[in-house]
C-alpha cells in the first residue's frame, strides 16, 4: 500500500557557517552542509568572507525543510549570497516546504546577507523565517526579494502560498519585524493581475553602526528622487532608528536587482571588493 503523498516525512537539511577573526582577518573556522544543501566559500579568509548557499536541483521540492545557522565573531565581515535564484517547485500535495535562517553577529562585525530572489512556481508552497541577532556595534545589510515566478510561461504570482518573515534584534531587543504573506486565500489568487504590472518585490534593510552613513545616503537619495507614477520601478524608503528600509517594486527582476545593487555599492569598500560585479 502506497502512503498518501502528504503523509511522507519532510526532508530536513542543515547548513552552518562560523567566522572568527584570526590574525586580524575574517576567517571561516567551521563550515557544514547536508544534502541537498551546499555551502560554498570561495573566499574563506581575508578582509571579508564570501559564502554562497546552493542546493542540488537549484531549489525546493515538496517536503524540503532547510535551516541555515550563521555565526560571526567579533571584528569580522561576511558577504552571504546564493549561487542563483531559489526556485520553489510545484507542490501538488501541499506538503510543508520552507527555510529558516538564524544569524548571530558579534560586536564590530558586519553581515551583508543578499541572496538572489526567490522564484515561486505555479502550484508551489513555501515558508521562510529569518532572525538576525546583533550585538552593540554590529551591522546588517539584509536583502529579501521575490519574483512572480516563470512570467514568460504565464505563471505570474500563481503559487499556492508564499510567506516570509524577517526579524532583527539588537542586544536581544527586537528592532525590526517584517512579514509578507500571499496565497490561495487572497482575492486574486492565481490571477496574473494580482500585483498589477509588477513582477518583483524587494526589501533592503540597513541597520547598525557600521551602516549608519550608508543608511543616511539611501534616505537622502530617495528623498531627492522625483516620483514617476507609471515608471517601471517604484522605490520608497523610511528611517529605522540609525538605519533605513528600502522597498522596491519593479516590472522586471533585473530592474529591482540594479536598484538594490546601487544602494549596496558602499559595501564594496567594507568587503574588499564588489561581490555583484559579475552577477548583477
Amino acid at each position: 500500500m502506497v502512503a498518501p503523498i502528504n503523509s511522507i516525512p519532510a526532508r530536513t537539511s542543515c547548513a552552518a557557517l562560523a567566522i572568527e577573526s584570526v590574525l586580524g582577518e575574517s576567517t571561516v573556522t567551521s563550515v557544514f552542509a547536508s544534502n541537498p544543501l551546499k555551502l560554498l566559500t570561495p573566499r574563506s579568509r581575508g578582509t571579508s568572507v564570501w559564502s554562497y548557499l546552493s542546493s542540488y536541483g537549484g531549489g525546493f521540492v515538496a517536503g524540503d525543510q532547510t535551516r541555515l545557522d550563521l555565526s560571526l565573531g567579533p571584528n569580522t565581515r561576511c558577504f552571504f549570497g546564493t549561487q542563483a535564484s531559489t526556485k520553489i517547485y510545484r507542490n501538488a500535495g501541499l506538503r510543508p516546504c520552507g527555510h529558516e535562517t538564524k544569524a548571530t553577529i558579534a560586536g564590530n562585525s558586519m553581515l551583508v546577507f543578499a541572496p538572489d530572489p526567490v522564484s515561486a512556481y505555479a502550484g508551489s508552497t513555501y515558508t521562510q523565517r529569518q532572525a538576525f541577532r546583533l550585538a552593540s556595534g554590529a551591522g546588517l545589510a539584509l536583502v529579501d526579494w521575490l519574483s512572480s515566478g516563470r512570467a514568460a510561461r504565464g505563471e505570474r504570482w500563481a503559487f499556492n502560498r508564499f510567506s516570509s518573515r524577517n526579524e532583527v534584534f539588537i542586544n536581544d531587543k527586537r528592532v525590526f519585524l517584517d512579514s509578507l504573506s500571499l496565497g490561495a486565500t487572497d482575492d486574486l489568487a492565481g490571477s496574473p493581475h494580482r500585483l498589477g504590472r509588477f513582477n518583483c518585490l524587494g526589501l533592503l534593510l540597513l541597520v547598525g553602526e557600521p551602516l549608519r552613513t550608508a543608511a543616511v545616503a539611501l534616505l537622502a537619495d530617495l528623498a531627492a528622487r522625483p516620483v514617476d507614477r507609471r515608471g517601471p520601478l517604484i522605490s520608497s524608503a523610511s528611517p529605522m532608528g540609525d538605519g533605513a528600509i528600502l522597498r522596491v517594486a519593479g516590472e522586471q527582476v533585473e530592474d529591482v536587482g540594479r536598484e538594490l545593487h546601487r544602494h549596496l555599492i558602499f559595501a564594496r569598500g567594507l568587503l574588499g571588493d564588489d561581490p555583484w560585479a559579475r552577477k548583477w
